[in-house]
């Protein structure tokens, strides 16, 4: 199966005001209907703000680093997991997967960030067949830029 590489930004407001970018990827439908990503998992990494509330400069490359190799490792050979969304502001950054095996993911996981340091991250996984998550941040979609 191969991942739409089309993707979407907008900005959302966080509850204390805060701003958040949010990055979606596209035209996913095919894979959110296959029945094969019923998992979702997040990861949550709290940054050191910057005064426009992003990630301060070293900070905002590693995190982009650690996120070019997890979408690499996690999407390529057995399409483990997608990544469908990238939300970056209030102080942290989520992203969010859809996988077909919460178990291979965490272990795919550890072996992708083996090479970094610890990273301050959390993880959330919940069954989402419905990918409930992913339809309501699509909704953002008709205010992207």
């Amino acid at each position: 199966m191969k991942f739409s590489d089309i993707w979407f930004s907008a900005t959302a407001e966080a509850d204390n005001g805060k701003l958040i970018f949010v990055t979606g990827r596209d035209d996913l439908n095919d894979t959110r209907t296959s029945g094969k990503y019923n998992e979702r998992v997040e990861i949550y990494w709290h940054y050191t703000p910057a005064e426009n509330g992003m990630p301060i400069d070293a900070e905002g490359e590693l995190l982009e680093t650690v996120l070019e190799t997890l979408r690499k490792q996690m999407e390529s050979k057995d399409h483990l997991a997608v990544l469908t969304g990238i939300y970056t502001g209030n102080d942290e950054r989520t992203l969010v997967f859809y996988t077909r095996n919460s178990r291979a993911f965490g272990e795919r996981l550890n072996e992708a960030l083996a090479p970094f340091p610890t990273l301050p991250i959390e993880l959330y996984v919940e069954k989402d067949s419905d990918w409930h998550e992913y339809l309501e941040m699509y909704e953002i979609k008709s205010f992207a830029e």
